[in-house]
């Protein structure tokens, strides 16, 4: 396997980071990066650790000599740790509060209580902005241990970006993609329309087909999810198997059940990911009382399910 670190790899402009990614031979990793500067979305650097992870044989890790000035926020987020080689350079350690949180596995459910609560704290953000965060990553991991049979659970990233007043979110997983997860309940033809599936309020991934999912799980993390983003005017990524959806940056506010309704691009021929990698950034700056926005997606959501349900009722001449 081959991975790129570019000059700037970000939600908006992560196609060309996916692109250079090459997939072949999981026995070795070959990891290259921009001499002068290196600045990733934490989705990106999520990718990087699950391949490195995902590689046994420690010494078949290569890493061309990292000589980028942003060189020491790798070793900082803990990369070289995770994937268990060297560096090959030293920083000085400071305290990462208010800043990022490191690459972390989260192996197990009852190990994600404690990683939410100790995970909002590190970013110093207001009271008011910290259950959109601890939402957000709770549904995304939880959709990794409940459903990818990933075989190091989820790896999640985050960064806070104080002068924008943004947090950029990754978790990814090596697990057996959406693909084959949704198609359990729910016939897909390709990678892009098993995420439109994903995306879609009331299908779940969970052996029913009744709509609406089950009472527990509803099918509607993702949709919530998307609809944070698009409320509040941000991007949202998921990739999986060959597929990619990148939800845009959009003036209109209206919440759409159908993923593919909103302003969004997609590409079906991109390296072929085993696993999901979703990232999210989150502007707090323009953000809504969680509340009130939650009750308007879940409106959106207990409509589009109740269509659904009244247009499946047989009909009598």
């Amino acid at each position: 396997m081959k991975v790129h670190l570019p000059n700037s790899a970000f939600l908006g402009n992560i196609d060309s980071f996916i692109r250079a990614f090459d997939p072949n031979d999981e026995t070795q990793l070959d990891i290259t990066s921009n001499p002068n500067w290196v600045s990733i979305h934490p989705m990106c650097s999520c990718i990087v650790g699950s391949l490195g992870l995902t590689v046994e044989d420690k010494s078949r890790i290569r890493v061309a000599p990292l000589i980028a000035k942003s060189r020491h926020y790798f070793k900082r987020i803990g990369l070289f740790k995770l994937i268990g080689i060297p560096s090959g350079f030293t920083v000085t350690e400071h305290d990462a509060s208010g800043r990022f949180i490191p690459l972390s596995l989260i192996k197990k459910s009852d190990e994600l209580p404690e990683f939410i609560t100790e995970m909002v704290p590190l970013l110093h953000i207001e009271p008011e902005y910290a259950e959109p965060i601890r939402y957000v990553m709770s549904e995304l991991i939880r959709n990794v241990l409940e459903h990818a049979n990933s075989p190091f659970g989820a790896l999640v990233c985050a960064q806070y970006y104080k002068d924008s007043h943004t947090i950029r979110l990754g978790v990814v997983d090596r697990g057996l993609g959406i693909k084959r997860t949704i198609t359990v309940s729910h016939p897909a033809s390709d990678d892009i329309a098993a995420i439109r599936l994903a995306l879609t309020p009331g299908i779940t991934g969970t052996t029913t087909r009744k709509m609406g999912g089950t009472e527990l799980n509803a099918g509607a993390g993702l949709f919530f999810i998307k609809s944070i983003a698009k409320v509040n005017k941000d991007f949202f990524v998921i990739y999986s198997g060959n597929a990619m959806y990148k939800l845009l940056r959009d003036e209109k506010a209206k919440l759409n059940p159908d993923p593919f309704d909103d302003k969004h691009s997609k590409i079906a021929n991109l390296p072929y990911w085993q696993g999901t990698a979703v990232g999210i950034d989150m502007s707090l700056k323009r953000h809504k009382k969680f509340e009130d926005l939650l009750d308007l997606i879940r409106d959106v959501y207990h409509k589009d399910v109740k269509d659904k349900r009244r247009f499946k009722k047989p009909k009598f001449i």
